[in-house]
């Protein structure tokens, strides 16, 4: 089958976040996809971003839940009352 390149960029943020730098980013697709691209005047940089951004974002989360689970037993030796407690002691010293 018969591929092109398309070609998008992703939005990457510099540590200040006000900087934003680009790479560019390739992928072969079908003709008949790209073809299909053009018809509906579809602009795939914007979708190919934000599938890029949700996967991102599933990872971390994904990412996260193994990280709350091995701390998970630890945070268990911990009763709400002493939470609680910590909390009212660190407000009270102020």
């Amino acid at each position: 089958m018969e591929t092109i390149l398309s070609y998008f960029k992703v939005v990457i943020f510099g540590e200040s976040n006000l900087v934003q730098k680009c790479v560019t980013v390739s992928t072969k697709i079908p003709k008949q996809l790209k073809e299909k691209i053009q018809k509906f005047k579809i602009k795939p940089s914007k979708i190919l971003r934000k599938a890029l951004e949700d996967e991102v974002k599933k990872r971390e989360v994904e990412e996260l839940k193994v990280e709350i689970d091995k701390l998970k037993p630890i945070l268990d030796k911990v009763s709400v009352e002493d939470i609680v407690k910590s909390i009212r002691e660190d407000r009270d010293s102020r």
